[in-house]
């Protein structure tokens, strides 16, 4: 699935959405000495670990294991990996990044990354895999759309099966890809970093008032009919 816009746009600039996509293609080239095919070279030990990070925490393990945790949110493992995590990143980042404030919207971001990670550990305690990639803490962002923005229209491609752009509330799409991560989970996906930060998107919104707590005063284009007060 290839989220392509969604029907309401925010009025401000998402410098944050913007600086962190900047910020993870840089480090994506970076990792590879700026050859965008070639394999990771630099940033190998930064990767979240979860057996090494249980140990850290209940044993005698080394605390830098812990670090994997954050570092981890911005390394990506192929070029497919970090476009699709960037695409869903603008095109659902602007209006969360609107809706809380770009001070906010870091904090969260960054909050959601750790919750994911910490989901995937939990719930695989012993595995040596390495984890790496944005998708966790762009679960957080989903999980808040999903709450703030449940009506709006998402336009999305189905591909390699449809070629032309489909249309569906968000609510249903963004429902159908939680379910997905839980009941469908993949081979080489960590599919419970991405439920848990879909899970710690929706509790921040809940957290901080609901919908129209959150959204009280804010403007966005097509959104003239509303009233979130």
């Amino acid at each position: 699935m290839f989220p392509l816009r969604d029907e309401n746009q925010s009025r401000e600039i998402p410098v944050v959405t913007y600086t962190l996509i900047l910020l993870n293609v840089v480090i994506y080239l970076w990792d590879r000495q700026w050859n965008p095919f070639g394999p990771r070279i630099l940033f190998t030990d930064l990767t979240l670990v979860p057996s090494a990070a249980i140990e850290a925490v209940f044993g005698d393990g080394d605390a830098r294991a812990l670090l994997g945790l954050f570092t981890s949110l911005f390394l990506h493992g192929s070029l497919l990996h970090l476009v699709m995590n960037m695409i869903f990143l603008i095109t659902f980042g602007d209006n969360i990044e609107a809706a809380f404030g770009p001070v906010r919207f870091v904090i969260y971001y960054l909050f959601w990354g750790l919750m994911a990670g910490a989901a995937h550990t939990l719930v695989m305690p012993s595995s040596q895999i390495p984890t790496l990639g944005a998708s966790g803490a762009i679960g957080g962002v989903l999980g808040a759309y999903f709450l703030l923005f449940p009506g709006h229209k998402i336009s999305f491609l189905v591909f390699p099966f449809v070629f032309w752009p489909l249309e569906i509330a968000a609510w249903i799409l963004l429902g159908g890809w939680f379910l997905f991560q839980i009941l469908f989970p993949q081979q080489g996906v960590a599919n419970w970093a991405h439920a848990g930060g879909f899970l710690a998107g929706m509790l921040t919104v809940l957290i901080a008032g609901g919908q129209r707590q959150v959204l009280a005063g804010r403007k966005f284009d097509g959104d003239d009919n509303l009233n979130y007060a």
